[in-house]
């Protein structure tokens, strides 16, 4: 079996994994939480004045995707960063392991309008890097808001420490990459040492230079990390909650009431859930293993299940179906201002 055909068979099985989990969770598991009758009644109830304030929380969740991108990558403009994280979130948000196709695209699009090849791995590197970090952090910081109020949950407990050790790892990596060179190329040669049995398992040629690689990226990354680490952190931040923002909206406007999920509760059970579907990405965005993870957590802090229900599937809709029609609008602005003859020959490359 050659690569190519090695790549569809592993996609083809990842959209069929993909497929059953999303219809197990929607058509079998979900109505067995609550009937879709009485789903529907709860979303029936939904006030004008509701509806308003969903509208308000999901613009300003669409409006923060694009400031990170900026810090990372000097000189590109807000409409430039909404198109490309809009482009490559609808990626993700509808093919299977949609990751590994969004970040060629991104890649692309910075390409086509004009920034440097270093510049732009840069940038991918340090979004990627922050979000992690701070997906890793939400759940320590939801167990922590949750204990103080008193709360428990063995299994949000778990995940949040998971998480940490995790994060800890992460975190001490990044540090030795840039604390000296003599760090970085050393992370590089473990991650060089790792890759090799894998490439020879898939049967392609061995990585080489990873170590000047991390070196590199070090020299050219410390000054603007430096400059700009505060503005990633709070763009990151700030996009990230502003997410949990629509799904605390979302629970008050169906009706779960605050003694029966406090937002504590309900944000250390979003945090969890988030990064539960990030460090398993068996379905698009999570499709699937999101609704069921958090719902099962809702419902069991005491929530209402038609209502509790009601809310992760508005949540999900509202966070969810946006990236995926603007995504699509924006990839065909950035074709007619300048990717158009550009797009084909640099997906290609990459």
């Amino acid at each position: 079996m050659n690569s190519t055909t090695g790549r569809r068979v592993r996609s083809l099985l990842s959209g069929a994994i993909a497929i059953v989990i999303i219809v197990a969770v929607f058509v079998f598991i979900l109505p067995k939480v609550a009937d879709y009758h009485q789903v529907g009644h709860a979303l029936s109830s939904l006030t004008p004045g509701w509806l308003f304030v969903l509208l308000i929380a999901t613009i300003l969740n669409v409006a923060t995707y694009a400031p990170n991108w900026m810090a990372a990558l000097p000189g590109l403009g807000y409409r430039q960063s909404l198109e490309v994280a809009m482009a490559g979130t609808a990626v993700s948000n509808v093919a299977p392991l949609g990751g590994a196709v969004s970040l060629p695209m991104q890649f692309a699009m910075f390409r086509a309008w004009g920034f440097e090849r270093n510049d732009v791995s840069r940038a991918v590197v340090l979004t990627g890097v922050w979000n992690n970090v701070v997906n890793l952090a939400m759940p320590l910081l939801g167990l922590l808001v949750l204990t103080i109020r008193g709360g428990k949950n063995a299994a949000l407990q778990t995940a949040a420490q998971i998480g940490g050790v995790v994060l800890l790892i992460v975190l001490f990596v990044f540090w030795t990459v840039l604390r000296s060179e003599a760090g970085a190329r050393k992370v590089g040669g473990l991650v060089e040492r790792i890759r090799r049995p894998i490439a020879k398992l898939r049967k392609r040629p061995e990585p080489t230079g990873v170590q000047e690689a991390f070196a590199r990226f070090r020299a050219e990354s410390i000054d603007l990390i430096r400059r700009r680490w505060l503005a990633l952190t709070v763009s990151t931040v700030g996009g990230v909650l502003l997410v949990y923002a629509v799904l605390a909206v979302a629970l008050r406007a169906v009706g779960v009431r605050g003694d029966q999920v406090t937002f504590s509760e309900a944000f250390a059970a979003w945090a969890s859930t988030r990064l539960l579907s990030t460090a398993f990405p068996v379905t698009p965005g999570g499709l699937g293993i999101i609704e069921i993870g958090l719902t099962g957590a809702l419902v069991g802090f005491g929530g209402s299940k038609g209502a509790v229900v009601a809310a992760v599937l508005l949540y999900r809709l509202l966070t969810y179906l946006p990236p995926i029609v603007l995504g699509g609008i924006a990839f065909l602005t950035w074709r007619r201002h300048g990717g158009r003859s550009e797009a084909v020959s640099l997906l290609g490359e990459n």
